[in-house]
């Protein structure tokens, strides 16, 4: 069985990665950072600033469409820059009112107006509005490369999964072709021991049924030709789906299951010792396989 090729090892993709990246603009600083691990769905988790609430929605759908499964979750992160000049509004009107309002207390119980008193009240000072759209579109693009440097990680991680699948799926070929020589000579050394049980039950009916039954249940363990071929199909269909242009996970993750229920047939029906070992060694390199298919998206 060939090895898929390095491009299309690079087609399954890891659920895990991390990726930051950092803006520097006239306004301030951006930095996005993004996480995801393995999960059954993909399930988004968004921390942002006030002013960039907006984006949520916007974020959420760039995001579905860069990653499929997965948990992921991305903090955006605002530093405004340090002020050259400080410019501060006055609410004119609120200020106003208060003024008057203190003028007629001060004459009413005695003493003066104390103007940073009135500073001070909630909403007379505020800075200048900052213009959030700019800030918003610069925040997204830099969304769009923090997912796309995730992707990159990703797919490097999954290249080296999808190359230790394939390793061992390839090994798994080679111990189904080790059993499948055995077979001759492990059918031979039964043959010769039914024949002994043969000539020991010789005349009564009742011995003849004893040996049929043994026999039929020997010809059943006997019979593993099924089992190898399914092992060999499902390497093919594991090569077949490294080698594919969609997400895999699920798909290598049955087939896991599959490999598991034939190599647990395998060793029931092992007769032979060598068979038997090959059998754990298949479960060895199966569970192996199983491990990191769950990280496979």
């Amino acid at each position: 069985m060939a090895q898929p090729t390095q491009s299309s090892v690079s087609a399954i993709r890891s659920m895990t990665g991390f990726a930051r990246r950092e803006a520097a603009l006239p306004a301030g600083t951006l930095v996005w950072e993004v996480r995801t691990v393995n999960h059954r769905y993909l399930e988004v988790g968004l921390r942002l600033p006030e002013d960039f609430r907006a984006l949520e929605s916007e974020a959420r759908a760039l995001i579905a469409t860069q990653v499929r499964r997965g948990k992921l979750d991305a903090t955006l992160q605002f530093r405004p820059a340090a002020p050259g000049k400080v410019t501060l509004e006055l609410n004119e009107p609120l200020l106003t009112a208060l003024t008057a309002q203190a003028r007629v207390l001060a004459d009413r119980i005695g003493g003066s107006v104390n103007a940073m008193d009135l500073l001070r009240w909630p909403g007379v000072v505020r800075e200048p509005e900052r213009e959030t759209a700019p800030l918003q579109l610069a925040a997204m693009t830099l969304l769009k490369d923090a997912l796309q440097a995730l992707g990159a990680h990703r797919d490097s991680e999954g290249a080296r999964t999808a190359s230790m699948i394939g390793e061992r799926s390839e090994r798994l070929l080679e111990l189904v072709a080790e059993v499948a020589a055995r077979l001759p000579e492990v059918r031979e050394r039964i043959r010769v021991k039914l024949n002994e049980r043969l000539a020991q039950f010789v005349a009564t009916d009742t011995h003849r049924e004893r040996f049929e039954q043994e026999l039929v249940l020997a010809l059943q363990k006997l019979d593993v030709d099924e089992e190898l071929d399914r092992l060999r199909s499902h390497v093919t269909e594991v090569q077949r789906s490294l080698a594919g242009n969609e997400p895999a996970g699920r798909r290598l993750d049955f087939l896991m299951q599959e490999f598991n229920r034939e190599a647990n047939t395998l060793s029931s029906k092992s007769q032979d010792a060598a068979t038997t070992r090959a059998a754990v060694e298949m479960k060895v390199l199966i569970e192996q396989m199983r491990e990191q298919v769950q990280n496979v998206e």
